[in-house]
């Protein structure tokens, strides 16, 4: 399948387009970073709030997350291909008003369940606004305008990325967890009617043929495993469907690679991995991303739920990474494009490895952090902060700088520049798989060790009483729990919360250890790294 064009521009904008075109794809693309990190930060709440009958308080938090990203995974090619077929402005448009309807059926979903089923929504409709933003730049603006046009919606972007928890604690604690999902509609209306002025452009040698079944078989692989997974430890591996589902997600894995060899038009071609570097980057990415959305979410979780942090310090808490990613990026890019991105894609994984083993030895009497924005002495952190969370922020920040540019420099790299925006969009699709299932992985980990240490503590009790009590491992222990069970509450939660750091730490690890032996020493450039056209690359991580 062809993936999104990135030749030459179809309408260079008028003076009088530019800023509306920008403003279109900065909001359009910037609810989708904003989103991401908001809901991360408003997730305990969510827990707390949300009537749950089908699945447990953390069970569907984890598919929360893991749905959105997993759904906007597996759409973002075909939606680039259908957007340089069928015109770009119209599939945004599309996209906009879809992502402002999900948005609104979350902010006003009254069960855990329909939340789930809202953010599925939510992520199909990302999935049109991600590759179309850089699609309109490039077919918008030519030469240097086309730089500064890309450069101002990464700055804007990136910005967007490190407020939002920000944002988001301020509005969770001063509003609603609803207003994390309902601030998006006056960001979509804003963009909507922007759009107005944007040319409209498409690829007329684009044959708007899509991979819906490599699309379909993708979601049902990772969703079959992630979903069977989570499922299964939930309850105790005595329920069949997680069986299924695993049995599903399966034979959709073995399936996938089979059927791109022999589809027309693939939704990943294979003969991309021919090349070694495409394939390990694509791997270490698979791995290391997976862990670094997955811990993000857990972190936020454990902070507010367990240590009692509000939502704006556990907002507050992020920007040390999201500073430390603007500061650097650049220079790390730079350094990349002279050593080679070898050094920095193994350096940087370890270093978040270190930053999650560090958070791995908070105890449960590290003290909270009220902030709250009407009380200007509460936003002074605690000692207990600068000891225990700072430092782990500020060495995962580091590594994840040193991490994000030279991973794209080696990518484009190793692709034509003829395929470049495909080689992106494959990368960019990847760097979701792996949350769903390393969320997955993860909430084995805290599931497996919570209930038993909490029995360990109080001997009385067994998980089928905790289940009835409301006992959720990183969530407040229920109102009315005698002192000596909160305690053994914080106390095993705070166990079940280092396993999980340190399983992501391996997963970092091993990240690592793929670019280590995978990657080649020297330079990572070459010629199709210094022609990629700057559309290419990707964007930035969700950091909060």
């Amino acid at each position: 399948m062809a993936g999104p064009s990135w030749g030459k521009p179809v309408q260079v904008a008028s003076p009088i387009r530019r800023g509306p075109v920008l403003l279109a794809v900065v909001l359009g693309s910037g609810i989708v970073f904003l989103d991401g990190t908001i809901v991360s930060v408003a997730l305990e709440t969510i827990g707390s709030d949300l009537p749950a009958t089908l699945v447990g308080t953390l069970e569907g938090l984890t598919y929360v997350t893991g749905g959105y990203l997993a759904v906007l995974a597996a759409l973002l090619i075909p939606a680039g291909a259908l957007s340089d077929a069928y015109g770009r402005r119209r599939v945004f448009a599309f996209g906009l008003a879809s992502f402002g309807l999900a948005s609104l059926a979350c902010g006003l979903a009254p069960t855990m369940e329909l939340l789930i089923v809202a953010r599925l929504l939510q992520g199909a409709a990302g999935a049109f606004l991600v590759p179309g933003a850089l699609s309109i730049i490039t077919a918008t603006f030519a030469g240097e305008e086309r730089g500064r046009a890309i450069g101002v919606w990464a700055a804007a972007t990136a910005a967007l990325t490190t407020l939002g928890p920000l944002v988001g604690g301020v509005l969770v604690q001063s509003v609603s967890w609803r207003a994390a999902f309902l601030v998006n509609l006056p960001l979509v209306i804003i963009a909507l009617l922007a759009l107005r002025r944007v040319p409209e452009s498409r690829d007329e040698d684009a044959t708007g043929h899509v991979d819906w079944l490599g699309a379909a078989v993708a979601i049902l692989a990772v969703g079959g495993l992630a979903f069977g997974l989570t499922r299964g430890q939930q309850s105790g591996w005595q329920d069949p469907l997680a069986f299924t589902a695993l049995a599903v997600g399966a034979v959709a894995l073995v399936a996938f690679p089979v059927l791109m060899a022999v589809r027309p038009n693939p939704l990943v071609p294979l003969d991309l991995f021919r090349n070694r570097s495409f394939a390990v980057v694509n791997l270490g990415t698979l791995v290391i991303y997976g862990a670094l959305y997955t811990s993000i979410v857990f972190q936020s979780l454990f902070l507010q739920g367990t240590l009692g942090y509000s939502p704006l310090a556990a907002g507050i808490v992020s920007l040390p990474t999201g500073v430390l990613l603007v500061l650097l990026s650049t220079t790390a890019g730079r350094l990349a494009g002279r050593l080679g991105a070898r050094p920095f894609m193994v350096a940087g994984p370890l270093l978040m490895a270190g930053g999650l083993l560090w958070l791995a030895r908070i105890p449960p009497t590290s003290a909270a952090w009220a902030a709250d924005p009407a009380d200007p002495a509460s936003l002074v952190p605690p000692v207990d902060y600068l000891v225990d969370v700072l430092p782990g922020s500020l060495l995962f920040g580091l590594g994840l700088a040193l991490l994000v540019a030279p991973l794209t420099t080696a990518l484009m790299a190793s692709v034509p520049v003829r395929r470049a925006g495909l080689g992106s969009a494959i990368n960019n699709a990847i760097s979701r798989v792996g949350a769903p299932l390393a969320s997955a992985l993860l909430f084995i980990a805290i599931s497996a060790t919570f209930v038993p240490a909490l029995v360990a503590a109080v001997p009385d009790l067994d998980g089928a009483t905790a289940d009835e009590l409301g006992i959720v491992p990183l969530a407040p222990p229920p109102p009315g729990t005698p002192p000596d069970l909160a305690s053994a509450i914080i106390a095993a939660s705070t166990d079940a919360f280092h396993l999980a750091m340190v399983v992501a730490a391996a997963l970092l690890v091993a990240g690592a250890m793929i670019n280590l032996v995978g990657l080649e020493r020297g330079r990572a450039g070459g010629t199709a790294a210094d022609e990629v056209p700057p559309a290419a690359g990707g964007e930035p991580p969700v950091v909060g």
